[in-house]
């Protein structure tokens, strides 16, 4: 391994505290005492005793719900040709187009401005 050129060191270091000041080449240790020690600890354990629980769940026969994150329900029934999917890539383009994927594939790929002014296939 090259040996440490003390000379080389103080350049840098000299270097890096002319473009970013004195405070870039301190060691974070200098200003931490037994008090700072002391707080940073209870405020460590106060943390991780605090309930995890979110704020958003609700306790129905001592069962904890939490509520849905999506902010409206997705209809797993498709409109166009009345599938029914489990999928999650199905969710997005019911979202996003008001139809499953295959019938995105076949009817809204390509044709997107038609789609959303309104036209739907016919049965």
């Amino acid at each position: 391994m090259k040996q440490k050129d003390l000379n080389e060191i103080a350049k840098i270091e000299k270097a890096i505290k002319e473009k970013y000041g004195d405070e870039a080449i301190q060691n974070p240790k200098r200003d931490w005492d037994e008090e700072k020690e002391k707080k940073y600890l209870e405020d460590l354990k106060s943390f991780h005793e605090r309930p995890r629980r979110s704020k958003k769940t609700k306790q129905i026969k001592g069962i904890l719900i939490k509520e849905r994150k999506t902010l409206h329900e997705v209809d797993r029934n498709c409109p166009v040709c009345g599938s029914y999917s489990f999928s999650g890539h199905d969710d997005l383009y019911m979202t996003k187009f008001d139809c499953c994927f295959n019938c995105y594939i076949q009817y809204v790929e390509g044709r997107e401005e038609r789609w959303k002014s309104g036209w739907r296939p016919n049965n």
